[in-house]
């Protein structure tokens, strides 16, 4: 594992999880119980594992009872917030730019707040030597939303935002599932992303999410962003209950680990 993972992370949790309802009439998305464990709660002990010590958390919806559930201090963890007021009417770029004092103090981790994943695939963000790098899995049928295509030197070469099984093809390239798992450095955070967040927001598109900005930067703007294949690791990201069934069977049995040797052939860049 690199010597200069992160040490700060940014947590985007703001969101109401509409399509979770009724369990998220009062709990918010991100406390919802994959097998009696908390989804933010799984996030902030992987975090920890690898070595992280600040994590700021982007709340919205139900801030109250995440807040309680996470207080300031998580196990060895300091834990920050910032609010959004806005969050039923703005997308998780504009959650990323409230955070954008933290992105301008170092190289940092960006984790979506409704992703259930194992330790290793943070491990596997660090074990690379590119700058700017993304965990992704292949894109199974069960799987909607974001996708990206690879180069063969193991870059994002391009986004599909919205996918579904249906857009699968077998004659097309291999299609990988965003894992909103994303490690950047200082110098892109402070040089590329949060300048353009900065125009998103003085341009009104408050409504933009982070793999559309991605993708306008990995497509028009240069932006060299690796891949972090997590092909035999356990992760699911919860959108509905069919997510959540997914999910808690996939996590009721034995860990698939790969050896220790493979890591490294699984990451771009």
């Amino acid at each position: 594992m690199t010597t200069n993972a992160p040490k700060k992370a940014v947590i985007l949790a703001a969101g109401s999880g509409t399509r979770l309802r009724p369990l998220t009439d009062l709990c918010p998305k991100p406390l919802v119980k994959i097998n009696g464990t908390p989804i933010l709660h799984n996030a902030l002990r992987n975090l920890e594992a690898v070595g992280v010590e600040d994590v700021t958390i982007v709340v919205g919806y139900r801030k109250d009872a995440i807040q309680y559930a996470c207080g300031s201090r998580f196990s060895g963890l300091n834990i920050n917030y910032v609010e959004s007021t806005v969050f039923n009417s703005t997308g998780s770029a504009y959650s990323l730019w409230l955070a954008r004092g933290v992105l301008l103090s170092g190289d940092c981790y960006i984790l979506e707040g409704d992703v259930y994943f194992e330790e290793d695939a943070l491990r596997y963000l660090n074990v690379a030597a590119a700058h700017d790098i993304a965990a992704v899995a292949p894109f199974e049928p069960c799987m909607q939303g974001s996708a990206v295509t690879l180069s063969e030197n193991g870059l994002i070469s391009g986004f599909r935002l919205k996918q579904t099984a249906a857009d699968l093809n077998g004659d097309g390239p291999a299609l990988f599932k965003t894992m909103n798992l994303l490690r950047f450095s200082f110098g892109t955070l402070s040089k590329t992303i949060v300048p353009s967040l900065d125009d998103l927001v003085r341009s009104g598109a408050t409504q933009t999410y982070t793999e559309e900005l991605l993708a306008q930067l990995v497509e028009r703007r240069g932006l060299k962003l690796a891949a972090a294949r997590c092909d035999a690791l356990r992760w699911y990201e919860i959108d509905s209950t069919d997510d959540l069934r997914i999910a808690e069977r996939l996590f009721a049995t034995a860990s698939l680990r790969p050896s220790p040797g493979s890591l490294e052939h699984r990451i771009g860049g």
